[in-house]
């Protein structure tokens, strides 16, 4: 039995998308857990809209997101080279073997007459597939349109009367029947393969086992079962993975907010999170968890359990996910990880006048409202923006008792240094006041900060120290007169 082994092999006309990332995701899960291994290719074919720093940044984000191939573009291996435009000379000597065979014929039609062609066949009810016209050209006829200069495509002899079975790992028993499809381009005339044979030479040569990849290739299945067997290869088993719906149910697309991978990263998810929600997009593990390590996801993950419906991309449930992870870390580990975020703030300046401890503790003020690290500049207005009132905090510094309060904390606010200090001290101050807790709290929080919501007071009584508390504290005795 031969060893698993899975390919990705994303074309670098744009930054990775969330369907994309999926794809490789599931195929690398699915190589941890059968033992096996994973090849990354570039089919870069797509000569005008191809760029190497597409390639850069596919590579990079699926590093970062945790997947890691043991072959291929970066990693090098002994099926090389892994760009499909290296690998031209590898695909002529497999096109001429299909020609020598007359399993494939060279095709002289321009665009134009391709064009007319599918226009008669439309207006006739007739079924859109090329009608075969250069298939018994003779070999002089063929000669003297070289001679002319006219550049010919290749086309693949598709078998008559045929059906092709694909038992898929995920949809079941699909099958199609040849005489659907005519004889279709293996080459352009420029001598570029297209998808379809490229990625059938790539993976007979690389030993592929398995094809997991996006449902929208199963159209493209019977065409590549067509040159396996014409080139006396064993096919690989496939998978056809179902296609991620935005919230509306609509293929997920830039109206349904970010859709790249690169684009996550930088508003801050963990790669982490996202592994562990990805995962979660069209497979389920056998349990009601759902935050789950690298390693129970690669533990659990079968195909079996990967559905045939499609997936919706809930951001709120990424969002939920996230947290969770940045729940996890350290105050110490969080902090490093925002330094990025904050140092790119209109704060920036301020906070670089911060000592430690009370970075740390501007850090753990907001620790528990990010949704993704970039959220982090959202709240830094309260620490370093002079308080401007909310009508809300303005109706609550006029309550009647608040002044008492206001004046009271003045006398009575020392100069602090620790949390749980800080914490006794408001404690204290509700007990001597002999007032509920919210008729204290409320009117402090409105006066310092000129909000009715935001970190806990002692957080920001820390971070401002007891001068500009005390400011703070007049400037809203001054707004109430």
């Amino acid at each position: 039995m031969r060893k698993c082994k899975v390919r990705f092999a994303p074309s670098p006309t744009g930054p990775l998308h969330i369907g994309g990332a999926r794809s490789a995701l599931f195929n690398y899960l699915f190589a941890e857990h059968q033992g096996g291994e994973m090849v990354m290719r570039i089919e870069d074919t797509d000569l005008e809209r191809s760029r190497r720093e597409y390639e850069d940044e596919i590579i990079e984000s699926l590093q970062w997101l945790g997947i890691h191939w043991s072959e291929g573009i970066a990693m090098g291996g002994e099926n090389g080279p892994y760009r499909q435009t290296e690998r031209l000379d590898i695909y002529q000597q497999y096109y001429k073997e299909l020609l020598d065979k007359g399993m494939a014929y060279y095709c002289f039609c321009t665009l134009e007459e391709l064009e007319k062609e599918r226009q008669e066949q439309i207006a006739s009810g007739k079924m859109q597939r090329y009608s075969g016209k250069c298939s018994e050209l003779s070999n002089q006829e063929v000669e003297e349109r070289i001679q002319a200069g006219i550049k010919p495509s290749i086309r693949f002899r598709v078998p008559q009367h045929r059906i092709y079975v694909i038992d898929d790992l995920v949809r079941g028993r699909v099958s199609f029947e040849s005489d659907n499809s005519g004889d279709f381009i293996i080459v352009k005339s420029d001598g570029i393969p297209v998808y379809n044979f490229g990625v059938v030479i790539d993976d007979i040569l690389m030993g592929i086992t398995h094809v997991i990849r996006a449902e929208e290739h199963l159209s493209n299945t019977p065409r590549q079962i067509m040159l396996y067997e014409a080139l006396n290869s064993p096919r690989p088993e496939f998978a056809h993975i179902s296609l991620i719906l935005g919230s509306d149910r609509q293929k997920m697309s830039k109206r349904h907010g970010a859709t790249s991978l690169k684009q996550y990263r930088e508003l801050g998810y963990l790669p982490e999170a996202m592994f562990n929600f990805l995962a979660l997009l069209g497979w389920s593990p056998s349990g009601e968890e759902e935050i789950l390590s690298a390693q129970e996801i690669i533990k659990h993950f079968t195909l079996d359990r990967v559905a045939k419906s499609p997936a919706v991309f809930d951001l709120d449930k990424l969002n939920w996910v996230n947290q969770q992870y940045l729940k996890k870390k350290s105050v110490e580990e969080l902090a490093e990880m925002l330094k990025p975020y904050l140092a790119a703030s209109e704060y920036a300046a301020d906070i670089e006048k911060l000592d430690e401890f009370s970075y740390m503790l501007l850090v753990e003020a907001v620790r528990d409202h990010l949704v993704c690290l970039s959220d982090i500049t959202k709240f830094m207005d309260v620490f370093f923006r002079e308080a401007v009132f909310e009508e809300e905090a303005l109706q609550i510094l006029k309550e009647e008792t608040a002044i008492t309060v206001l004046e009271y904390f003045k006398e009575e606010l020392p100069q602090l240094s620790e949390f749980a200090e800080a914490k006794e001290f408001i404690k204290a101050l509700v007990k001597k006041l002999g007032l509920k807790a919210k008729n204290v709290y409320m009117p402090l929080r409105s006066a310092l900060s000129g909000q009715t919501h935001g970190p806990e007071l002692p957080f920001l009584i820390l971070i401002w120290g007891r001068e500009e508390c005390l400011r703070r504290i007049d400037k809203a005795i001054a707004a109430i007169r």
